[in-house]
């Protein structure tokens, strides 16, 4: 029996494949432990340099501090070597999602005693449904490390989404690299289908989706969204940019037009988004119409990554907007996004909402706005707004 410990870092699928990892080694008798763990494992990310670097550095002290550490994830996948010079106790994971934890598992050896499943680990389960990604945007390294985009069966899925369930989850996240291009052609299953069958689900409490594509907040989905009565109110739909010319050096599949078109749809829903700030070309013009599209869109929270080169793709050579540039544009639009973020809470002063309770003394309203509230992590607590903080709305 060894110990273990599991640290990811990135995006919610990287926290769903670590979940899987951790699932597996558990299942196979050994037991988690942070302190004093033999083995580490840790799920990187390489969307950004800053990303490498500290999936780097987080290998290296765990190095340091465990007998045997396996790299996982985007990082480990990345063509250029992040993560060479590492001591020998290093193993670089280098497969796909799918196939990682059971190679992990198999290096690390089973024992005798078997679980049969995982004690509860988060109150809101993220369960993977689709991964990789066919498309081809000139700043991003995703489709060379996870591959091209493939989906489970919706049986697998629902079969997941029950079991979590089972564990005390009271709130499933449907995540993929590229979410709307879900599919399970043999059972006629698109995402709206997945999101229906999902919500059904008894027991579930909220259904909420990771991330969607704004090509893919199409009238079906949308159906889907407001007909599904657990469905939260919030959607995270990337825009990367509000110009237009940025929007084409890109390769992105759409105009800032067209993206608000298509968000104007979900207009009740909070809605948050992901932009790079600095990418080759833009100058102070275009970052002014990102801030533009990002208010006339009714954005909340905005995560803002500076441009970072990618090793294989199309602009991996090109970086000519300076560091301090990037920094000051990053702050402004995280300004941006601050005082948008309070103005939705300030609405809600005087207002009744369902908290989900996830850490103590904190949790997520349906819209996922931060709440301090008081109630046991697990529970759904009935709330009325009284005021607010920079931390999120207190619970009268």
């Amino acid at each position: 029996m060894a110990g273990f410990s599991v640290r990811f870092l990135g995006c919610k699928v990287s926290y769903a494949d670590a979940q899987l990892i951790r699932e597996r080694l558990l299942a196979d008798g050994h037991v988690e432990r942070e302190g004093s763990a033999e083995i580490a494992v840790v799920n990187t990310c390489c969307v950004t340099h800053e990303a490498v670097r500290k999936s780097r550095h987080a290998a290296a002290r765990a190095a340091r501090e465990h007998e045997r550490v396996y790299v996982t994830g985007c990082g480990a996948n990345l063509a250029a070597d992040g993560f060479g010079g590492l001591p020998d106790n290093v193993v670089v994971v280098a497969r796909r999602s799918e196939e990682t934890p059971d190679f992990v598992a198999r290096d690390v050896g089973p024992i005798g005693c078997v679980q049969a499943d995982s004690r509860l680990d988060r109150v809101r389960a993220f369960v993977r449904v689709q991964d990789g990604c066919s498309f081809s945007c000139a700043f991003c390294v995703i489709p060379f490390v996870r591959g091209p985009s493939r989906s489970r069966t919706a049986e697998a899925v629902l079969r997941e989404v029950r079991r979590r369930l089972g564990q005390g989850h009271r709130e499933i996240v449907l995540t993929g690299i590229n979410l709307g291009c879900y599919r399970d052609r043999e059972a006629r299953y698109s995402l709206p289908d997945l999101v229906r069958a999902a919500g059904a689900t008894p027991g579930l409490a909220r259904l909420r989706l990771s991330s969607i594509e704004v090509n893919h907040v199409n009238s079906g989905l949308v159906a889907a969204l407001r007909e599904t009565p657990n469905v939260a109110r919030h959607l995270h739909v990337p825009l990367q940019s509000g110009d237009d010319r940025i929007l084409r050096a890109m390769g992105r599949r759409y105009d800032s037009g067209t993206f608000l078109r298509r968000v104007a749809t979900l207009a009740d829903f909070n809605l948050t988004t992901d932009v790079i700030v600095g990418f080759p070309g833009e100058d102070e013009e275009a970052f002014g119409r990102t801030l533009d599209i990002v208010a006339e869109a009714g954005i909340t929270k905005v995560h803002a990554f500076p441009y970072s080169p990618r090793p294989g793709t199309e602009t991996a050579a090109a970086d000519p907007v300076s560091r301090e540039v990037k920094r000051e544009r990053s702050e402004r639009l995280r300004e941006q996004s601050r005082l948008a973020s309070l103005e939705r809470w300030h609405a809600k002063v005087g207002r009744d909402d369902v908290v989900l309770v996830d850490r103590p003394g904190r949790g997520y309203g349906d819209d996922y706005s931060p709440w301090l509230v008081r109630g046991e992590v697990g529970e759904l607590v009935p709330v009325r707004g009284r005021a607010v903080t920079e931390e999120g709305i207190l619970a009268a």
